[in-house]
């Protein structure tokens, strides 16, 4: 009985597949046979921008775009948010079914890598299509999935290229505090809510060094979470792809602009560069829909910061501040060469 047994269970497994499990297995990376599979159908050479928010990627996919092989559009979040691309095939369920040994699509492999990749690709290159462009990407701030989002990228796309964009923390620090304020983000407490009321009260004390417009807990958090994002990302990103990893700063897009979108737009392949791209970048950074979105949700907080300038942080930072931030992530500061040392 107990050899039947084992055959009708080894008969049941080849025709329905294992038996449900709880866990499904690491879900497989793509491979080179199946990228170029894949290519076939869906040719054109993808692109993912990555940065910490409040670091310039909305700005840095406006910009890219401009050139006519560049297509890019934002918030897709295949790799940088949850629930994931991944979670398309991330159960135990969607394993057997991909792996069923009576599947004879999957040539005994595991499908789930096919899957993401051609549901990416699909959603990218329908739009460039549409745009006639052949060079396509993504924009999704990473802020908080950090390495894990480099390493889920290359496991669906080891020949794309990733785009970082790197910004003074002390200024993301500022521009995600004033984001909070003026959404009245639900996450705000009750030392956040006193401080907005101060603010629309009397502005003056935020910016002589009297009064800050931060709570310790919210610089430690921020602060902590973007030197993970710079060291996590530049890392797994030079580690994985190489000559495909392309990192830039905020403060250089805004101050040579025409240089260092030139300088991407070569390293994403493109055929050539005109001068007239320089007049299309000038006019594209004089505006911010950001700026205008806040500044309709609430004038009076959103009115109070320069949107998308380098160095705000110089007139709202406290020396309690400045202390605080040294602590958790000074060392970053100079690593990126915004500061020399820590005597700022």
């Amino acid at each position: 009985m107990d050899l039947f047994t084992r055959i009708k269970s080894a008969a049941r497994i080849l025709i329905k597949g294992d038996p449900k499990r709880n866990k499904r297995n690491p879900i497989p990376a793509i491979t080179a046979e199946e990228v170029a599979d894949i290519k076939k159908f869906f040719p054109r050479e993808k692109f993912f921008i990555f940065g910490h928010a409040r670091s310039g990627t909305t700005l840095l996919m406006r910009l890219v775009r401009l050139h006519p092989e560049v297509h890019c559009d934002y918030q897709a979040h295949f790799f940088t948010r949850r629930p994931l691309l991944k979670s398309l095939v991330d159960s135990p369920e969607a394993e057997e079914w991909l792996t069923r040994k009576s599947n004879r699509w999957n040539q005994g492999r595991d499908l789930s890598p096919l899957i993401l990749r051609a549901s990416a690709d699909f959603i990218m290159e329908r739009d460039a299509a549409r745009a006639e462009k052949n060079i396509v990407g993504d924009k999704s701030p990473s802020s908080t999935i950090h390495g894990q989002a480099v390493r889920d990228m290359h496991a669906v796309y080891p020949d794309a290229k990733l785009v970082y964009i790197v910004r003074d923390g002390r200024d993301v620090l500022i521009s995600e505090r004033f984001r909070n304020f003026v959404e009245e983000s639900k996450f705000l407490n009750t030392e956040d809510k006193r401080i907005i009321e101060d603010l629309q009260k009397d502005q003056s004390r935020f910016t002589n060094g009297t009064r800050s417009i931060f709570t310790e807990t919210f610089i430690r958090r921020v602060a902590k979470g973007w030197v993970a994002n710079l060291q996590e990302t530049e890392d797994e990103g030079k580690r994985l792809f190489g000559e495909n990893y392309f990192g830039i700063r905020y403060e250089d897009l805004l101050s040579n602009s025409f240089e260092e979108m030139s300088r991407l737009w070569k390293f994403l392949g493109v055929k050539e560069i005109s001068a007239m791209l320089g007049e299309q970048i000038q006019t594209e950074m004089g505006s911010n829909p950001d700026e205008e979105w806040q500044s309709r949700r609430n004038e009076g907080i959103a009115s109070f910061l320069p949107k998308g300038q380098a160095g705000n942080w110089s007139r709202l930072f406290t020396e309690k501040d400045k202390s605080v931030f040294k602590e958790s992530a000074g060392e970053m500061l100079v690593k990126w060469k915004y500061e020399k040392n820590l005597s700022w």
